[in-house]
């Protein structure tokens, strides 16, 4: 399953006027129909429509149609009619022209003299009852399923372009890790004997030795400073959490509210390993760290 970006932007139209076969109940609706749709992002699913008057009666139905496949994001549907006048001139049905027949032939009968309907008379006719009957229902549910169709392509090219910047930040991440697993050991057994030598030294200064006893307190006391400044366990959880984002980038979905909690958790063990950091250079890696996972929760926000 892919990754979806909740950035995203389509649009369409009908592509002839007066699409509505003949043989509905209801004269199809003369002129041109555009929707577009944008998203950005959000914790939840937002749906606005900015509809003129004759579409209105249609929002449920398109929001059912977006609920059907969105799940977050803020989502603006715009649509917008174009007359008939604007658009071109419509074809008259042969249902209208045969009605308008015979209206012609009622009023001729009762008032001989009243001249017959002429090319641009039955033009401006159509398009008047085209404009107040027409139903826009199936152009636009069918115009607004294309661009969806649009809409969702887009945010899975977003998406998966997300996805590749994510995983290069997890490579990156593990790399720093990396290099911090040798140097722990090491700074534990400095710090330890950094710990000793500053008590002997101490000692020295009050001209008395420095019996067993008080030196096996040195070393306890070294031992558990030494602990403090371990960062192996961060460095196991974080590369816990790097796995598992790894593991739902590969499977995609509705995955964004998970990665953001792993983001707060992998920024809050880079936290404590800066914290606790007793080395220059793992001062560096914890930083650099930072800076990669603030890149990761920004680009995380955007993700389904």
């Amino acid at each position: 399953m892919s990754v979806y970006s909740m950035t995203g932007y389509a649009n369409g139209q009908n592509g002839t006027v007066g699409t509505q076969p003949e043989t509905d109940a209801r004269p199809p609706a003369a002129g041109r129909l555009g929707v577009e749709i944008r998203s950005v992002n959000s914790r939840f699913l937002d749906l606005s429509f900015k509809l003129p008057e004759e579409l209105r009666q249609h929002e449920t139905a398109l929001r059912e149609m977006l609920t059907g496949r969105l799940k977050r994001g803020k989502v603006e549907v715009r649509a917008a009619v174009e007359s008939t006048a604007q658009a071109g001139i419509a074809e008259p049905s042969t249902r209208l022209l045969q009605r308008l027949n015979g209206v012609q032939d009622g009023i001729r009968a009762w008032l001989p003299t009243a001249r017959e309907l002429s090319v641009a008379d039955v033009i401006r006719l159509a398009a008047g009852d085209s404009a107040g009957r027409g139903d826009w229902g199936p152009d636009l549910l069918e115009v607004t399923s294309n661009a969806l169709d649009s809409l969702m392509a887009a945010r899975e090219r977003e998406g998966a372009r997300l996805a590749a910047m994510l995983t290069d930040h997890l490579g990156q991440l593990r790399k720093l890790a990396a290099q911090a697993v040798p140097l722990i050991p090491q700074l534990v057994e400095q710090q330890r004997a950094r710990f000793l030598e500053r008590w002997q030294d101490a000692m020295g200064l009050t001209g008395g030795t420095l019996p067993e006893a008080a030196q096996d307190r040195a070393l306890t006391e070294a031992t558990a400073f030494a602990i403090r400044i371990d960062v192996a366990e961060e460095l196991t959880r974080l590369s816990s959490h790097l796995d598992e984002i790894d593991r739902l980038l590969k499977k995609g979905g509705e995955v964004g509210k998970r990665l953001d909690f792993l983001i707060q958790e992998l920024h809050r063990e880079a936290n404590t390993l800066g914290s606790k950091s007793a080395a220059l250079e793992l001062t560096r890696i914890g930083v650099d760290m930072k800076v990669l996972i603030e890149q990761m929760r920004e680009q995380v926000q955007n993700i389904e």
